[in-house]
């Protein structure tokens, strides 16, 4: 921790000056043509809890770092200092716009004052209010339960302008009492109150295929994590790893999303060996700055 808290002093210390810090330098990702002309995505972005060890020390600067390395959006999460790290929603946008980067989405808490969010949320022109986790039910009720729960959530940001969402996990693709959580949610609440955010390393280690989901439910995936998985993770549950290092084929399943809906592209690292936070978010720039489709 005292390693990355220097790096942290440093690289902010460094971009309140304007140094340049070429060996951290990437590639920007606004309309990337590779050499041979084909084309890569026109913008993506990071859930800030890739760097959950680190924002809370200096917001400011680390977003300022992901900006360099060339991620032009932000997704947030409800951190320690809540969804907008102490500044409050209207100060908090003006510093991304000072940053040249924006925050279309944000996990957060729906249990508690979530109307409230929603204003904020829509006040500061974000797009999606997203559940990060309700867990597995232990009956279809509780199923039944977490649908009406989704819908009127949507509701409530319809009301307010803004979109609702839901980030699965493994058990989202689990057999249950014979059927499929994630086939229920979808059947079950309203397309035009419920997006999804498909975080692709769920849905593998839930043993399913995303490119299958995400083309049996056009257009209901509209944000992803791109998250990936060590080679050798056997059953290992959490064994994410630096992005491009491991087994999921993201060229493939990314070049179909975006045929499918998929707007947002987000990076998401949770395990961090032989690296740092900050290290494998410049490496997922980097991977996603040169992805080509052809």
């Amino acid at each position: 921790m005292n390693n990355r808290r220097t790096f942290i002093q440093l690289t902010g210390a460094a971009l309140a000056g304007s140094i340049v810090l070429p060996q951290l330098a990437c590639k920007s990702p606004k309309n990337f043509l590779d050499a041979e002309g084909k084309k890569g995505l026109d913008s993506f972005g990071i859930q800030l809890y890739t760097l959950r060890d680190e924002m809370p020390l200096d917001p400011k600067g680390v977003i300022q770092q992901l900006a360099y390395f060339g991620y032009n959006q932000l997704e947030g999460y409800e951190g320690p200092q809540g969804l907008f790290w102490g500044m409050g929603h209207q100060d908090f946008k003006l510093f991304l716009d000072d940053t040249g980067i924006k925050m279309p989405a944000a996990h957060c808490n729906i249990y508690d004052d979530f109307e409230q969010k929603v204003i904020q949320a829509a006040a500061i022109d974000m797009e999606y209010l997203i559940c990060p986790w309700v867990g597995p039910q232990k009956s279809m009720d509780g199923w039944k339960q977490v649908c009406d729960l989704f819908n009127d959530c949507g509701a409530l940001c319809k009301k307010h302008g803004i979109r609702f969402a839901y980030h699965n996990h493994a058990y989202t693709f689990k057999a249950f009492t014979g059927m499929i959580p994630i086939d229920y949610l979808m059947e079950n609440t309203d397309p035009a109150l419920v997006h999804h955010e498909m975080d692709i390393y769920w849905v593998v280690t839930g043993g399913a295929d995303p490119i299958e989901y995400i083309t049996k439910y056009s257009n209901r995936f509209r944000l992803c994590h791109i998250k990936d998985r060590m080679l050798d993770a056997g059953e290992e549950q959490h064994a994410s790893c630096n992005l491009g290092t491991g087994m999921i084929d993201f060229p493939k399943i990314l070049n179909v999303a975006r045929q499918h809906g998929m707007k947002y592209f987000l990076v998401e690292q949770e395990r961090y060996d032989d690296s740092t936070p900050l290290e494998s978010a410049r490496v997922g720039a980097e991977y996603l700055s040169g992805l080509s489709f052809g």
